[in-house]
């Protein structure tokens, strides 16, 4: 079982709906205890970090992810998901986020528009699980107006992401939706089910 968590923030009915096409048994999950029973967890996400951040803390939601993801089970972020694991924010002030990926969220540099939506090319900076049969500089859907900042732990990057995928063992992610990116996103997401076998 996947479990997406379920903590009021994001599409999560369309990213229930790719692990599904791609043979997950997804399950919506808001309270802390059910993650313990799952063989891998998505944190997806829409919106702004402190509101996010503070709805995930108060349902529990927050410590226990961090606790599971410090015992090796797999973890992906997807887009506001994914700026939650990293150190901190600077998104309308500085705020602690999970820590589960150093390094820090700020705004996009060189766009014209903010946020910036639509697909972009992606570069992958560095192997990863997550890329098996994505070929490198393949196009996915952007939808951010914050980024994390390139780190070492940075497994791709794209004209306005500098760590637009990430991972540090069995903590991944992407700033991208592969839910909205067609058979590559699917693929992203095969990937990670394959590292919760």
């Amino acid at each position: 079982m996947i479990a997406i968590v379920d903590y009021g923030v994001g599409n999560i009915r369309s990213v229930a709906r790719a692990l599904i096409q791609v043979g997950a048994r997804a399950v919506l999950v808001s309270d802390p205890g059910e993650l313990d029973a799952a063989a891998g967890i998505v944190l997806p996400g829409v919106g702004a970090f402190a509101p996010a951040l503070a709805r995930l803390h108060e349902r529990g939601l927050g410590r226990r992810i961090v606790e599971l993801a410090s015992q090796g089970k797999p973890v992906m972020g997807v887009c506001l998901g994914y700026q939650l694991l990293f150190e901190e924010s600077m998104e309308h002030g500085r705020h602690q986020g999970l820590g589960l990926l150093p390094g820090r969220v700020v705004e996009v540099e060189g766009s014209d528009r903010l946020p910036v939506i639509g697909w972009c090319r992606t570069t992958q900076t560095e192997p990863s699980p997550l890329w098996a049969g994505v070929a490198d500089h393949s196009y996915f859907y952007y939808v951010h107006s914050f980024t994390p900042e390139g780190s070492g732990h940075r497994i791709g990057c794209s004209d306005h992401s500098p760590a637009a995928a990430a991972q540090k063992g069995n903590i991944l992610g992407t700033q991208f939706h592969p839910e909205k990116s067609g058979p590559d996103g699917l693929r992203i997401y095969a990937n990670f089910i394959g590292l919760c076998a």
